[in-house]
């Protein structure tokens, strides 16, 4: 999503705080269904694994406004993500009435969105203060490398380097990000695991279940077999002695 001035061209006072600040800008959440499913993904996994945490505010393609001027000034951000202002739904994000700018920002890099991710949307990030800012290329054609993340250090971003396993580390998050093959994943390194959307946990967990009762249904077949394997045995034994 581009920078955008929303530029109000009005002759009367508005009675509606949205028509000062409109909730959207007008143009589509991402360019291909690729890059909305995987913005619509990541959402639900950060939903999903922030559920129980308190004061959490996780949304993207959101109108965020940053400057109350007229006509006030917003940037859309695909995925957004802020500490301490509340899970509360919202129409629009202002910053000055929520005391503070998300703490981590996602952008889906484009062919039509590169160019402005790695400058004005950089450089605008930074100056709000957003402590981490994540790119990731779906086509794996316009950004250096397909995954990149940048830490804010006195003022400015910094590339993250990679881990010795390949992975960007979100010191904000807590939580590694991995370039696969066939897309990229968070990983938890506390838990261990890596993160789902709540489908794909209940797939997993239906996935385990089918396999735990195929195990079972071995066991318990192999046990049958064992007992009859006893049974023909004692019965031979039986036989000798009589």
């Amino acid at each position: 999503m581009e920078t955008s001035s929303n530029a109000l061209r009005t002759s009367y006072a508005p009675t509606e705080t949205v028509d000062l600040y409109p909730e959207s800008d007008g143009k589509p959440i991402a360019e291909t269904d690729l890059h909305i499913e995987a913005i619509l993904r990541m959402r639900l996994i950060f939903r999903a694994y922030y559920t129980d945490t308190p004061d959490v505010y996780i949304s993207g393609n959101l109108m965020m406004y940053y400057e109350d001027t007229r006509p006030p000034k917003a940037v859309s951000p695909d995925i957004l993500i802020c500490f301490g202002v509340g899970k509360k739904p919202r129409r629009t994000y202002k910053i000055w009435e929520e005391g503070k700018p998300p703490d981590f920002v996602v952008e889906f890099s484009s062919k039509g969105t590169v160019q402005n991710d790695l400058n004005n949307k950089m450089k605008l990030y930074a100056r709000l203060g957003i402590s981490e800012y994540f790119l990731y290329d779906v086509d794996r054609r316009y950004l250096p490398v397909p995954l990149m993340g940048f830490r804010l250090i006195d003022g400015e971003y910094v590339e993250i380097a990679p881990n010795a396993d390949g992975g960007i580390a979100s010191e904000t998050l807590g939580l590694d990000f991995h370039l696969l093959a066939d897309g990229f994943e968070i990983y938890d390194p506390v838990t261990r695991k890596w993160l789902q959307t709540p489908e794909e946990a209940a797939n997993s967990r239906a996935k385990l279940d089918r396999e735990r009762a195929e195990r079972d249904r071995e066991r318990a077949e192999r046990a049958e077999t064992e007992l009859a394997h006893l049974r023909e045995e004692l019965a031979r034994l039986k036989e000798n002695l009589s």
